[in-house]
């Protein structure tokens, strides 16, 4: 066998670390649990899509021509879904290149084997990615189905999934780089949902901003708004072939070859930083001590790096809330990734308003830039959330913390309280950023505009025109109604599942899909019947938060059947919103009592069926 050729199968086909990794992966049951729920996703939207699509019954006869067009809404639907399947499941299946791989332990026995840098990264990048890879071939199958009903090119279907393997070829290089700098730990596992969530929704305003409907300089840099240019060109149309040139005839006529080729180039340039670090400590750097404090440590209340000592705090009634509420906030980064939310959603709050306010958007950009602002911070505060609680047993029955808490009077209850307490409390300053934010904007409706008016907008209904406000004065209140107690809810999950769980990635992993589950079904049917259902919508559609802040900036959208047939329709659906609210803030607490109570109940069982779980 020539060397060139030997040398090729040993980076990547037969690579001892891609080779392990695949086979010991494919003996795992989760791994096969996660492909049969995606395939069967899959399966049921589409299904769902051709019955809604086609619009007709079992003995209706459709032409051709509306065949082929359920056909290609149907291929629309589950084109976004795939990428929006890739983009949750890929951390997931990478989530082990850091979690593992990050361990000092982990790297001094894979750099005494005789494998090249080379190896060492791409083995660890192809052996976890070809679970995702693999997940985007099994659903292949299914994607050349619609072909049968016409409207839906091969070449959509190729690029679509050309799309996808992009972002998760990124995704994968993300991780890898992640490990290799050995900088971070587990925690780094759920910064990816944080990372993806806010980069596709940062990048979506500000393409909504500068585009006007047409394709922008950000459409190449999001895998979604790439698949809606191939998808959609009609409604999202693309520069003219040969009106542009150098970048901008990339990026403005092709978004989606700028899509690729940028998501692999900056894949193919993590890699080769990876090579370069994985033999040398990674990214670690000894910093300089100083004798003194640093200014900035002293503004946040913390002593020097290598100090001994530190004066002692007041702990309060509960030490595990304490303990909780304190201890995740004890570095210089963490207060400084804490302080930096809050204040940056704060400004940006305030100087949309003013923005608005001085003429710079107009209401409907303003409702848009205003909704996608809190949905993106609450979506962000869940995840945040939901890591913490999914972590916070798990973690210390990791490194031996629960065993020396047992030891101590503190009762089952005290201890699972002050979890919850400890954790609202430290997630409160963060929840105050998309609640504060309603809440500017509803004072500034209810003051009219600051006198100068503006702040209604008129709809019609049957011909008949309403005025509704730009956005529910009462929105903060609303919204705070509903979002604390959820995330009480989301955290009483975590706990639970992480007092459950053997390790910390299990917990999140579990934790994660159950609220995703929970949250989906409700919020759909709340979502749907908000605008169906006259009086009771409103009440079904403040279940969940991104439900309830929907409605509150969007009301003529989200409880048009309530405004359009009661009398007072808008007065009647801002009443209907806010008693839903408090029935729902008082659901979910009862849920997160009961959670708690037997969560006491089967404690000490639980406890010492992990005893010694690392």
């Amino acid at each position: 066998m020539p060397a060139i050729v030997r040398w090729f199968l040993t980076l990547v086909p037969l690579n001892p670390i891609a080779v392990r990794l695949v086979g010991n992966g494919s003996k795992r049951s989760l791994h096969n649990y996660i492909r049969s729920i995606y395939l069967a996703v899959l399966i049921l939207v589409l299904l769902w899509a051709l019955l809604i699509n086609a619009g007709a019954g079992l003995g209706g006869a459709l032409s051709y021509r509306a065949l082929a067009e359920a056909g290609a809404q149907s291929f629309v639907v589950i084109a976004y879904l795939q990428i929006v399947l890739i983009c949750v499941l890929a951390p997931v299946f990478m989530a082990s290149a850091i979690a593992q791989e990050s361990n000092p332990k982990t790297w001094d026995i894979i750099l005494t084997t005789p494998l090249s840098t080379g190896q060492i990264v791409l083995g660890n990048l192809f052996g976890r990615l070809v679970f995702v890879l693999g997940l985007l071939l099994c659903s292949l199958p299914l994607f050349a189905i619609t072909q049968y009903f016409g409207g839906v090119p091969a070449r959509s279907i190729f690029a679509s999934y050309l799309i996808a393997a992009c972002a998760a070829l990124l995704v994968g290089s993300i991780a890898i780089a992640l490990a290799v700098s050995r900088v971070v730990g587990k925690r780094a596992v759920f910064t990816f949902y944080i990372v993806v969530v806010t980069y596709i929704a940062v990048t979506a305003a500000l393409d909504t901003l500068s585009g006007a409907g047409r394709v922008t300089w950000w459409t190449g840099v999001n895998p979604f708004l790439a698949l809606r240019a191939l998808l959609n060109p009609a409604t999202y149309p693309r520069a003219e072939a040969g009106s542009q040139s150098g970048l901008a005839s990339l990026f403005l006529e092709s978004p989606v070859t700028a899509w690729c080729l940028l998501s692999t180039g900056l894949s193919v340039a993590l890699l080769i930083l990876s090579t370069f670090t994985v033999r040398l400590g990674g990214l670690q750097t000894v910093a300089s001590r100083t004798s003194g404090v640093p200014w900035y440590r002293r503004m946040m209340g913390l002593g020097a790096a290598d100090a001994e000592f530190r004066p002692p705090r007041i702990v309060g009634t509960n030490p595990i809330a304490w303990r909780e509420a304190t201890a995740r906030n004890s570095t210089f980064g963490r207060i400084l990734a804490r302080c930096s939310f809050v204040a940056m959603g704060a400004i940006g709050g305030i100087a949309l308003v003013a923005v608005f306010h001085a003429g710079g958007v107009s209401a409907s950009q303003f409702r848009e830039i205003l909704l996608a602002t809190v949905w993106t911070e609450t979506a962000v505060i869940l995840l945040i959330a939901i890591n913490m609680a999914a972590t916070a047993v798990s973690r210390e029955r990791e490194d031996g913390t629960l065993d020396l808490l047992l030891t101590t009077p503190i009762t089952p209850t005290d201890y699972l309280s002050g979890k919850l307490r400890g954790l609202i409390a430290y997630l409160l300053p963060l929840l105050a950023v998309p609640i504060g934010t309603l809440l500017v904007a509803g004072l500034y409706v209810l003051t009219d505009g600051l006198g100068n008016g503006g702040v209604t907008q008129s709809v019609r209904f049957a011909q008949s025109p309403t005025q509704v406000p730009i956005v529910l004065p009462e929105a903060g209140l609303v919204a705070g109604l509903v979002l604390i107690p959820f995330t009480a809810f989301c955290v009483m999950v975590g706990l639970n599942w992480s007092l459950k769980s053997k390790g910390t990635i299990g917990s999140v992993v579990a934790t994660v899909g159950i609220v995703g589950v929970v949250g989906g079904i409700v919020g759909l049917c709340g979502w749907r019947a908000g605008s169906d259902f006259p009086v009771l919508g409103p009440a079904l559609a403040s279940t969940t938060p991104i439900t309830v802040l929907f409605a509150s900036v969007l009301p003529e959208d989200a409880l048009a059947e309530t405004i359009q047939q009661t009398k007072n329709g808008a007065t009647a659906a801002r009443i209907a919103l806010a008693v839903g609210a408090a029935i729902s803030a008082a659901i979910y607490l009862g849920i997160v009592l009961g959670i708690r109570a037997a969560m006491v109940r089967g404690f000490d069982f639980t406890v010492r069926k992990l005893a010694g779980t690392k």
